[in-house]
């Protein structure tokens, strides 16, 4: 009888997985395995000014995308408002955005302007974005809601 619960149990987790993954939209900027910001800590973007990878072992789903957190701390810390935390434009390059693109990011190109995090490309294309952060973000937020449900590859 545990075996039979245990397979249950398991065979529950995955379809759930599964099931998430089908439904998962074109809203977040994920690997193949569904982390986000490359698997960095966004609460270590707040908190420590910093890029700081996450552990696999501190995980939290939110908007079909799994963020990892260096600490159990920092997990609950996001589970508790992750609207708050949550990078703009669904984790995409913020500079892209601007064109309305969606570029993948190497998690170590951000900031936080007005509370919002906003992460790009990679360090070069966040020096270009920098250039003028107030326009590149009403840009942004001009061509987010048209590309929102795009896939990338279609843009």
């Amino acid at each position: 009888m545990k075996l039979f619960n245990s397979f249950k149990a398991l065979l529950t987790v995955a379809l759930v997985g599964i099931s998430s993954l089908t439904y998962a939209g074109h809203d977040t900027e994920t690997d193949n395995n569904g982390v986000i910001l490359a698997g960095h800590d966004v609460i270590g973007y707040f908190k420590e000014g910093k890029a700081v990878l996450g552990n696999a072992k501190f995980t939290a789903v939110h908007n079909d995308a799994i963020y990892r957190f260096k600490s159990a701390e920092n997990r609950d810390l996001f589970k508790k408002n992750p609207e708050k935390y949550a990078p703009m434009y669904g984790g995409f390059c913020a500079y892209g955005m601007t064109f309305g693109k969606k570029f993948e990011i190497d998690g170590k190109a951000f900031e936080i302007v007005d509370g919002k995090l906003y992460v790009n490309k990679n360090l070069d294309v966040y020096k270009a974005w920098a250039k003028d952060i107030p326009t590149h973000i009403t840009e942004a937020n001009d061509q987010w809601p048209n590309v929102v449900n795009t896939n990338p590859s279609d843009l």
